[in-house]
């Protein structure tokens, strides 16, 4: 594979690290307007003149951000802000646009966020108004048996004309959820009497919360933790709203980051972090504190020997500043106070459940760097058979890969760094010694990350030749390709599943194994993330990701929007209104290339793949788990939030009981398809399930058992590349070229023409 000079990012989320200096400045004062004691810094400014000047001259839109780009944007900020169009007024967004929609653009140029603010701090008024009013509401008793309905998807009706037709909404949907509060309360009682009367089914765990507060008490301190947390609001995740947004609006891939942001966006890179090796989540029984879980063996906390799991935080203290009392924070809050740079500490002030204030220890911690082996590929061994067909079972290797990750800036500076390619290496050198019959690389929910990283992962498995085209905002295609001489570390059967989570880098790997014939590829199509970014980690605050390619696969077609149309079609868990690039609001285009010449290793038949799919779709409607996720896919179209739903307890109870009952009815059709015993009723099977949720969350990750409606995916994919035989190319070893191959814009896959 070609060295490249640059690092660029594939992946849903955008994230590796690349060195690029970004520093132009123009330096115009920033307007003075009215902005609720938001002091905009002199970094602030800078920053927003370089995100405006990197969408104005490097976005690979070319669309230069002027004034019609200026109202687009506002636009968005306003939907951003407010997406279910309870807040704004009409009145309010005709008041934004006359005021801002021609100058946004230029404001933004010169560094300038009052008009952002301007309308932020418009929105923190509206969320407090509404929070005045539901505290008002719910020190009263609130009408659950009402005649009226609510739409609570509100995204495609218009903003209210009037204060009232706003209150009414508000006044309504305090009332649904307080229905939506005394019905989880109804079930979370009923699972703690069956606790409480089979102590075997909790598996050791302490699961009864016994919350005695009432639904009004519990929907009022959610209501007041909501407020404080917008109050906590600091000036630089307000920069970080409008400029995301900005960016945003040009593709759903370009992306700004407040510091806080930037670091998990290297977390998620490298696999590792600064911090004191903590899991943490909101408690149970009171989502007030937050909980520690598990520990990481050997990390900072455990090595003290004070912090144990299941403690509570309830204060913070950053390196020589004053304790915090973290009660009611979110966790991103508390995450973004624990973390820090290696060698600072930071001090915890935690108590176990059930233990009085006094109880409370005062534990300092000296932050280190954390390394999440967990987080990386996996690989193991199963093994299936297929009736009247193998006389033994065979041997499968199952890869998953969870991202192409790397720690760039380890690699850069000649330190040890941890890298997709190097772990996959390692497991296909190990899986080739257990003499397995096939393999399968598991890419479902996998981002995207590394362009390197997944041109090496590629050249482990194809002979040589083009792996991925990627082209610049000027026409310019740059190809990547496999040049070792024709070295595959594994050259046996394989197949890759995808689903509609798999995105980016993993697309460009599913394509060149599907043009290459190389193996299958069964599942969901793919999110459609066809575009490359460049990240910027050095603004003057934060880091960017901005879209600069588009990347084709090798035989022309962009995965861009389409995704990658799987082999074999297997149940899809996700609902593509909602999810994956076609669901985004400004998508880049789907379009084609020229065909990079190259030679298939193989090629399945149209028949071959026709009989492939109906075999895989009778398996399909017998296998206890693919039918089990097929049903709950119909249940879940029971319900849609863009239809008035009634607002009685009664009618809300007994549409409940329904969906429950035909959810009940369908987990114990897999649990007898499966041989095993059924579920006495719906408070039994809700008990089971949280016990054992519990039970996996302090689990590490290798020590958890496959989930089995996960395993059937594996085991369906492995039959499928068992039953597939590939046909040698037309002519063997005859390269393909541009007027050999067309794209069905239709399948978005290579036709080969006779």
């Amino acid at each position: 594979m070609k060295k490249q000079s640059t690092q660029w990012l594939l992946s849903a989320a955008a994230v590796g690290v690349a060195g690029i200096v970004f520093s132009q400045s123009y330096g115009v004062a920033v307007a003075k307007t009215d902005m609720d004691g938001f002091q905009v810094t002199p970094e602030q400014q800078m920053t927003t003149r370089q995100v405006a000047a990197l969408l104005d001259r490097s976005h690979y839109l070319n669309q230069p951000l002027d004034k019609e780009m200026g109202r687009k944007i506002l636009a968005m900020y306003i939907d951003n802000l407010d997406p279910n169009h309870t807040l704004f007024l009409q009145s309010d967004v005709d008041e934004f646009t006359k005021k801002y929609g021609d100058n946004f653009a230029e404001r933004l140029k010169r560094g300038d966020l009052s008009a952002g603010v301007a309308i932020f701090e418009r929105y923190r008024k509206r969320s407090n108004e509404y929070f005045e009013l539901a505290k008002k509401r719910l020190n009263t008793k609130v009408n659950l048996k009402r005649n009226d309905t609510i739409i609570l998807d509100r995204e495609d009706e218009p903003r209210f004309k009037s204060v009232k037709a706003q209150r009414d909404y508000w006044e309504r949907q305090i009332a649904f959820q307080l229905m939506s509060i005394t019905l989880g309360q109804e079930d979370e009682k009923a699972k703690e009497k069956v606790f409480l009367d089979n102590p075997d089914i909790t598996r050791g765990q302490d699961l009864v919360r016994n919350d005695q507060r009432s639904p009004n008490e519990i929907l009022l301190n959610r209501i007041t933790r909501q407020q404080a947390q917008m109050q906590r609001l600091k000036d630089d995740e307000i920069m970080e709203t409008i400029l995301n947004t900005a960016m945003l609006t040009y593709d759903p891939h370009s992306n700004y980051y407040a510091p806080i942001q930037a670091t998990e966006l290297q977390i998620q890179s490298s696999l590792q972090l600064e911090g004191i090796g903590v899991s943490i989540r909101p408690d149970r029984k009171n989502p007030d504190y937050t909980r520690i879980v598990t520990l990481v063996d050997g990390g900072p906390a455990a090595k003290t020997g004070q912090i144990k799991p299941n403690d509570l935080i309830i204060g913070i203290a950053e390196d020589g500043k004053t304790m915090q009392d973290v009660v009611g924070w979110s966790t991103r809050e508390i995450v973004a106070l624990i973390r820090g740079k290696r060698g600072t500490s930071v001090t915890l002030k935690v108590r176990q459940p059930n233990a009085p204030e006094a109880s409370a220890r005062t534990v300092s911690i000296v932050r280190d760097v954390i390394e999440q082996e967990e987080s990386g590929v996996k690989h193991r061994v199963i093994e299936v058979q297929r009736p009247g067909i193998d006389d033994t079972p065979k041997r499968i290797g199952v890869l998953e890969i969870p991202s192409f990750y790397l720690n760039y800036r380890a690699r850069r500076s000649g330190q040890d760094y941890r890298s997709v390619s190097i772990d996959t290496q390692r497991a296909i050198e190990a899986l080739n010694k257990e003499n397995i019959d096939g393999m399968v690389v598991d890419l479902r929910n996998n981002p995207g990350g590394s362009l390197d990283e997944v041109a090496r992962m590629l050249g482990l498995f194809i002979k040589e030749g083009p792996l991925v085209q990627i082209r610049d905002n000027r026409g310019n295609v740059q190809v990547y390709n496999d040049e070792d001489g024709g070295k595959q570390l594994y050259d046996g059967k394989m197949v890759v599943i995808t689903n509609l989570a798999s995105a980016s880098a993993s697309e460009i790997f599913a394509a060149a194994i599907q043009d290459y014939g190389r193996g299958l590829v069964v599942g969901s199509t793919t999110t459609g993330k066809g575009s490359a970014q460049i990240q910027l980690d050095n603004l003057a605050l934060g880091s960017a990701t901005l879209t600069q390619r588009k990347f084709y696969r090798i035989t022309g077609g962009s995965t861009q929007n389409k995704g990658v149309v799987p082999d074999v079609e297997l149940v899809n868990i996700y609902d593509d209104a909602t999810f994956g690039e076609r669901s985004q609001k400004y998508p880049l285009k789907w379009d084609t290339i020229k065909t990079a010449a190259y030679k298939p290793e193989g090629k399945f038949s149209s028949d071959t793949l026709a009989t492939l799919n109906q075999q895989s779709k009778i398996r399909q409607t017998t296998n206890p788990q693919f039918v089990y996720l097929s049903t709950l896919n119909k249940i879940r179209k029971m319900e849609d939030e863009k239809k008035p739903i009634k607002i009685n307890i009664d009618s809300r109870r007994a549409k409940m009981k329904q969906i429950e009952q035909q959810t009940l009815a369908a987990e114990n059709k897999r649990q007898i398809d499966s041989g095993e015993k059924p579920y006495a009723n719906w408070n039994t099977y809700q008990a089971a399930i949280d016990a054992k949720f519990e039970e996996r969350s302090q689990m590490k990750a290798d020590e958890r058992p496959e989930l089995p409606e996960d395993e059937a995916f594996v085991k369906e994919a492995a039959y499928l590349m068992l039953d597939a035989s590939p046909k040698s190319p037309k002519v063997a070893g005859e390269e393909l070229d541009n007027d050999s191959i067309k794209i069905d814009a239709e399948t978005n896959k290579a036709v080969v023409v006779e």
